[in-house]
């Protein structure tokens, strides 16, 4: 019987993506493993992978084709023996165009698999081979889980990293979608949509996957998300003396650090320290984590995208700096898988290469917490009981009231402050 193959949904909130570039043709013998299209999703554009063998008889949706839901089929394979030549179903049809006018329904979180197939078991170790993406199996074999009895929510039920979780150990990962209030408000009235003044040259584009989930995400955060900010002045020398000292030390391993590096290190300490900003708020829970993994964001063509350096309170600043660097540029050239970027326990955000003196970020739910980085710049400053010139730099944390206190922001603003002043302290 002819394969379906469907469109995968390559992340936990993915409801529909682009097929940006087809890599097989109609006629061609693929394997498990052999690399079929390009995907374009709300993060990234990610390579999507056979799991089955045979021949592709029919490729249903075109290059290019934007809103395909998860699900849809997207092409037939004919398995060993079988005639290719047997007529394939209709393809599913994509989503609808785009209308102007936003639905109310995007006021709301999304949710974590809309319009999803429902996750189908996976087959039994005595029966056929179990369907595990590559990161699955091997967290299974790390983590000694048998993945005959783990249920699959990915393409023809393959097991994905996230069915493991919980499953396997180390600290738990913020969700996307995990943070939504037990009673969600009700939706905010659908905006009219805009329309260009008369006269005035312009031209209108198309909003990507990404500005849209962008546009739509900011949105929730500032409806739904009460922010409190607190901001801070730092004196930069001892950071930047200590930074010019690692990197002489460095050079022969061809490590550079930077000082956002030095920055992403500080924040992860000082959420050990503070423990009560390293929280996710869940409506009537609140998840307080156990590690400090750091959200990074980082500019590319079309919008932004939040690289996580995984437990960045326990790793070395030459670590944190060559993961960082892999990070983004992997992040721009749209390589990213998604477990690299999904989740986080905290963001940074850092606009200072622009000259930006200070500004508030918008927290990236369902975290309680951003880390808003300016500029650092020559300012009087006072230095023990003398006014000085010194490098100064303002930063602003932004925190969700409903899980995190004023106190204790301002707890993790000054212990934030401390460790940069005095650097070595969260070098120990």
């Amino acid at each position: 019987m002819p394969i379906e193959i469907k469109m995968p949904a390559l992340s936990p909130t993915m409801e529909e993506g682009t097929l940006a570039k087809w890599l097989v043709k109609e006629g061609d013998t693929v394997s498990s493993g052999d690399i079929l299209a390009e995907i374009e999703t709300d993060k990234a554009t990610m390579e999507f992978e056979t799991i089955d063998e045979g021949t592709v008889t029919k490729l249903l949706v075109a290059e290019g084709t934007d809103g395909v839901k998860v699900g849809a089929v997207i092409a037939i394979i004919a398995g060993e023996g079988e005639d290719a030549s047997a007529p394939a179903p209709k393809a599913a049809a994509a989503a609808p165009k785009a209308d102007p006018v936003p639905a109310k329904a995007e006021a709301a979180p999304a949710p974590a698999k809309a319009d999803a197939p429902k996750a189908a078991p996976a087959p039994a170790s005595g029966g056929s081979r179990v369907k595990a993406s590559p990161l699955a199996r091997r967290l299974a074999e790390q983590e000694g889980v048998d993945l005959a009895a783990v249920a699959g929510s990915g393409p023809n039920g393959r097991i994905v990293k996230a069915d493991l979780e919980g499953k396997v150990g180390g600290a738990p990962a913020a969700k996307p979608t995990a943070a939504a209030p037990a009673a969600a408000p009700a939706a905010a009235p659908a905006p009219t949509p805009a329309v260009a003044p008369e006269g005035i040259p312009a031209e209108v584009s198309k909003l990507s996957n990404m500005r849209k989930t962008i546009a739509r995400r900011l949105t929730e955060s500032k409806q739904q998300v009460p922010h409190i900010y607190l901001t801070v002045d730092i004196n930069l020398d001892a950071l930047l003396k200590l930074r010019g000292q690692l990197n002489e030390g460095l050079a022969a391993r061809n490590i550079k650090l930077s000082v956002n590096d030095l920055l992403i290190k500080a924040q992860a300490v000082a959420l050990m320290e503070v423990p009560e900003c390293n929280v996710m708020f869940g409506g009537d829970t609140l998840t307080s984590f156990k590690r400090a993994d750091i959200s990074v964001a980082v500019s590319i063509p079309g919008g932004l995208i939040t690289p996580i350096i995984a437990g960045a309170d326990a790793k070395p600043v030459s670590v944190i700096a060559t993961e960082m660097k892999d990070l983004a540029e992997r992040a721009r050239e749209g390589k990213m898988q998604p477990h690299e970027y999904q989740g986080g326990t905290a963001s940074l955000s850092n606009m200072g290469m622009f000259g930006i003196k200070q500004f508030e970020a918008v927290i990236n739910p369902p975290q309680a917490m951003i880390l808003a980085i300016g500029a650092g710049e020559k300012r009087p400053y006072v230095v023990g009981d003398s006014l000085q010139i010194a490098t100064v730099m303002s930063a602003t944390g932004s925190f969700d009231h409903r899980a995190i206190d004023g106190a204790d922001g301002a707890k993790f603003m000054a212990a934030f402050k401390r460790l940069v002043e005095n650097p070595l302290g969260m070098l120990a």
